[in-house]
Parts: C-alpha cells; structure tokens; sequence
C-alpha cells in the first residue's frame, strides 16, 4: 500500500533544520521525500504539523506485557514505533525451567505476571519468536540480562561467582547474542546481579564486545558512592572494550545531589580515553521501580522464595530494619536518601491491598495500625514481592542539566501496571512539550534527533531513526502546537496530546488521535 504524507515539515532525525516536503511510503519503507504529485490511494495532511521519525525508547518494561496485550497503546499513542527490552539485568529470558517459579516472583514487579503465557521457552531465541508468532504493537529489541545469565550459570545463590562459573556466563552470553540480542543488561542493585563483582562483568563484556554490542547498565549505586560505581562502570569499559550506556542517568538524595559535576567530569574523562559513553533519561525527578529494592541485598539471597522466608521471620525483620535505618557501605539505601514519605506504592498482585495504591508507606503504617516498615514487610510478603513503587529524589534543574547533555536520549523506564510512574505514558511527549515549546531548553530538532537518531546508533538499530529514502517508514505527524504529557503522580494513566499520526512500518496506527489495533511491529535481531 501506498501512503502519501503532504504538506509537513520535516524534522528527519539528524539535527537538520526543519524543511517543508511531501513523503511518499511504499510498502514498509519510505519510498520518496521531496515534491510528490503521485496519485496514492491513501493520503495523510499534515497540515503544517512536522512530521519525524518514530521514537526510540531505550529503557522499556513492556517485556510480559508483548506476549499478553501486544498492541501496547500505552507507548503508541506517545509515539513511540520501537523500544528495547530486556532491562536492568532480569528480564524473561534465558530462563532454565527449574528457576521458573523463583524467577517469575522476582520480575513480577517490574514486568509484572501472568498465567497467560507458557513460560518454557528457556532461550532468548524462543522468547523472541513467540513475540514473533504472537504478532507485536510495536517493534522490539533485546538486550541479554545479566541476572538471568548468572541464574542459568550458577543458580540464585548470593556469593561472588567462580572463575569456571564466569566461564559458563560468556558461553551462555555468546549463545544469547548470537540469538540477535544488542547487547547485556545489568542492574547491580537487583538480584542476583548485586552479587556480582566487576571482574564477573568485564569478562562477560569481553563477549558482548565482540558483537559491537553495549553494556546498558542501572549502576551498583545513584546515591551515596555515584562517584565510585560510576568509576567501576567506566573500568568495565575500559577493560573489556565495550560501549558504555548508562540507565536513567541521574543522583539520587539531597546530600547527593553535590556530586553531580563530578559525575559529568567523569563521562568527560572517559571519552578523552576512547571509552564510548551513552546514557538514557526520563524527564522527570522522580523515579519508579519494585518495592523490594529497599530491602538490604543480603534479605534477597537464595530468590523471592527464600526472601518470603525471612519476611515471616520477626528476627530477620530487625535485622531489615536495623540496615535500612543505618546503612551499609555502597548500598543504596531507598529510605534514607528518598525517605519513607516520599516512597508510594504503585501497583499490587491481588485485591487484597489495593487500598494500599497510591499511599506512601507512612500512610501504609497508619492504615495497617503498624510501624511503616512491619506494615511494609507484610504486604511485600502478602504480595509475594510483586508490589511497584515511585519515589522522589531529584531536582528539576538537574533533569534539565542532564537533558541538555550530548551523551543523552531519553526514554521511558515506564512500568505498566497499576497506578504507574507518569513517565509509563507521556516522557517523550513531555519534553517536546515542556523542554522545547514552553521553556526553550532544547530545539526541536535536536529534541527529536535524541529520541530517534541518537537512541539507533547507540545500540546500532539499522534502518530506523531517521528519515530517508529506503529506511522503514516509522513515521510521526505531531503538532507542536499542543504536544505535552497529562498523566500526574496522582492520575498517571492518561494519554498524552499532540501525536496525532503513528505509523509503523507502513501501517498507519494511530490517525488523527484515534488508535487503529493493528500489529504491525517487528521483532529487530541484530544480525
């Protein structure tokens, strides 16, 4: 089918000032841009809207989600045409059937759950084609987690692994990159990967180097040591001659928030040295993750089954409690830089709790006639661990900073389910409407070029993230006019303004605001 986009402005996704021209879309790929008079069945005015590429989200939690709902209107209707997945170092694949159950609790709150799905496909490969047979919204990459590579290695077991375990974690590695992911994942403040230590990394990086891909990284902290783990992140690179990108940039706490220079010296520093260096950002000052994350490491050894265990455990609570109000040495302890009334309950697995969504787990200590943190402890048991949860940390002038950063794109890190992070629904359109129509920090040209251009080579995306003749037509028609996000912490799930057309791959999938449920993404393998 031919599509005929006329009288936009065209904003292509390299930094090139916006020019008037007409788009003509053949099939999946963008066929002709310029003049065009050809007679086409189907014909999109763009009436003096720009027309870009569809956006790139580089941080993504739709992982369960594409094999349950895979339309996913969530990120198209804020014009998002690809997103990557397999984040933060545990995600749904590789999965040894044997870790099925531990390992379905430990993702539940950041994927979610569901019984929906047949949960034996053990390989990236696998995962990646029932995504494909399935059919999905949107297109998908893939990133390998280091968590469930270490998993399939050496079981849940918190201990630093052996050197004949690292070995099995580059062959498992080898054979997921092979697979078509772009890279590994890591989070060092979930586990099992908190249990790693940076030889474990670089060693596997090795690997992933080998296949020009990178290593996407939620650092060991965001608080207290930033300076140190940031420093460990750069070693990795260093050593193993993998691209660096780092997850949701930012410094968490007040007392923190000095080192944010530092933090920029370093990214500095490391490229002088060769070290290729990205990082991601979500638009606000807020973040959102699982609930758990605020319990000390030690309470998560063994997986979510052995966690349940010491929950019920009254001794084992004090010894929480005792860590979480004193510290320890490079954790990045939740409560003490957010603070137990800055940190809200998001989403839960049953109906038992969910008056619980939307109160800060002061108010949950009231409501449950506890102390905060006994009252927290039991709905973490009741809930199994799959309980989500935002927490404020950051400065809006620091946001900006970051935003205005060369190393940036930005990107989503929405967790979907229950009352979620604002973010889930509208970072892109927020700053396009809040960062370059109201307050001017950044063009719209350049605004677009880091959430599409810019995302596609840092992970090496072909073909997508800018318009030319013969990439695929993923495609946005946006009025700058009104773009901007309207979901707020207290109402999230509300769709954004302004991305009136989504096309992806030639399909058109949103038309003048109205969602068209067709699936018409790919599932993107790097060859």
């Amino acid at each position: 089918m031919k599509i005929l986009i006329k009288n936009g402005y065209i904003v292509d996704g390299n930094k090139t000032p916006m020019y008037k021209a007409d788009l003509l879309i053949e099939d999946k790929v963008i066929k002709k841009i310029g003049k065009i008079e050809e007679d086409v069945p189907r014909v999109i005015d763009a009436n003096e809207r720009i027309v870009c590429p569809g956006f790139i989200d580089t941080h993504s939690h739709s992982d369960l989600l594409n094999l349950v709902n895979p339309y996913n209107q969530i990120k198209i209707r804020q014009g998002i045409t690809t997103e990557i997945l397999g984040q933060d170092g545990i995600s749904m694949a590789p999965l040894p059937k044997q870790y099925i159950s531990s390992w379905r609790k430990n993702i539940a709150g950041l994927d979610g759950e569901s019984d929906e799905i047949d949960w034996e496909y053990e390989t990236t490969d696998n995962y990646l084609k029932m995504m494909e047979k399935n059919g999905i919204g949107l297109n998908e990459a893939y990133l390998v987690p280091h968590g469930n590579v270490r998993m399939e290695a050496m079981g849940l077991e918190g201990r630093a692994a052996t050197k004949s375990e690292i070995e099995k974690m580059c062959e498992i590695t080898r054979r997921e990159m092979e697979a078509g992911a772009f890279g590994l994942s890591t989070g060092l403040i979930y586990i099992p990967c908190a249990y790693s230590e940076t030889e474990e990394l670089i060693e596997m990086c090795k690997v992933v180097a080998e296949f020009d891909g990178a290593l996407v990284i939620h650092q060991r902290s965001e608080a207290d040591t930033i300076v140190n783990s940031m420093k460990e992140v750069i070693e990795i690179g260093k050593k193993s001659g993998v691209k660096i990108h780092f997850s949701h940039f930012k410094i968490c706490g007040k007392n923190n928030w000095k080192y944010l220079d530092e933090m920029l010296e370093l990214l500095e520093r490391a490229k002088e040295e060769g070290i290729e260096i990205s990082f991601d950002q979500y638009p606000y000052a807020a973040g959102s993750t699982m609930l758990g994350v605020i319990l000390p490491p030690w309470a998560h050894a063994g997986g979510t089954d052995e966690l349940m265990k010491r929950l019920a455990d009254p001794e084992e609570r004090n010894k929480m409690i005792s860590d979480m109000e004193n510290g320890i040495p490079g954790w990045d302890n939740f409560v003490e830089f957010a603070g137990l009334d800055q940190i809200f309950v998001t989403s839960v697995k049953t109906d038992k709790n969910k008056d619980l969504i939307g109160k800060n787990l002061l108010e949950i200590g009231k409501i449950r006639g506890k102390d905060p943190y006994n009252a927290t402890f039991d709905l973490l048991l009741q809930e199994e661990n799959a309980v989500g949860m935002v927490d404020f940390y950051g400065l809006e002038e620091h946001v900006i900073k970051i935003l205005k950063r060369p190393e940036q794109n930005v990107c989503t890190d929405g967790l979907l389910s229950g009352k979620p992070h604002p973010r889930a629904y509208g970072s892109f359109p927020r700053v396009l409407g809040r960062y370059v129509r109201e307050q001017k920090i950044l063009s719209t040209e350049e605004a677009i070029y880091k959430m599409t251009k810019k995302a596609a080579e840092t992970f090496g995306i072909k073909n997508r993230g800018v318009l030319k003749e013969g990439n695929f037509a993923d495609i946005l028609v946006i009025n700058m006019e009104t773009v901007i996000d309207k979901g707020t912490y207290v109402e999230p799930t509300q769709y954004p303004e302004g991305i009136d057309y989504v096309v992806i791959n030639g399909n058109i999938v949103l038309e003048n605001g109205v969602y068209n449920k067709i699936l018409a993404g790919e599932v993107i393998r790097r060859k």
